[in-house]
């Protein structure tokens, strides 16, 4: 097996090289959501449902935070990665903590009954997309081959 710390696609922690953490790309588009001027929309309506997305997504991210823990991983992308995870919300999402951040996004824009926080939200997990998940993925193909490409095939990126 490769050193990842040596690696194009490893960081010096051994992980992938994620420069800005992938939670920031989500608090920025609450925080710029909230402040751009009021727009509210269909689908985004405040109050209850709202915080049932909220919630749904705190549960959908404390549920993969613990299979990390559980194996002994730390979740911060740009540490190193020691075992695939296939269990848990890992059957169904290769990225179900992004998925969580995102609704969690959503949720937080009925809340607040601030649609520019909608919309936003796909804006963040593209972010998330090029600056974390491509180099994340390249990390794991480069450091587990094969039983890395076979999870590729079988479970989908986000949902």
């Amino acid at each position: 097996m490769h050193n990842a710390s040596e690696s194009a696609v490893g960081s010096k922690q051994g992980g992938a090289r994620v420069r800005v953490p992938p939670p920031v790309w989500f608090v920025l588009a609450i925080v710029v959501g909230a402040l751009l001027p009021g727009l509210r929309l269909g689908i985004v309506s405040s109050g209850p449902p709202g915080a049932l997305l909220a919630a749904a997504a705190v549960a959908l991210l404390l549920w993969s935070v613990r299979w990390f823990r559980r194996t002994g991983q730390d979740p911060r992308p740009w540490k190193p990665s020691p075992e695939l995870i296939h269990r848990g919300p890992y059957r169904f999402s290769r990225n179900p903590m992004y998925v969580g951040m995102t609704v969690f996004t959503i949720g937080i824009a009925g809340l607040l009954a601030r649609g520019w926080i909608a919309l936003l939200a796909p804006l963040a997990l593209l972010a998330v997309h090029k600056t974390a998940v491509l180099r994340e993925e390249a990390y794991l193909s480069e450091t587990f081959g094969e039983p890395y490409r076979e999870y590729l095939k079988r479970v989908r990126r986000y949902l």
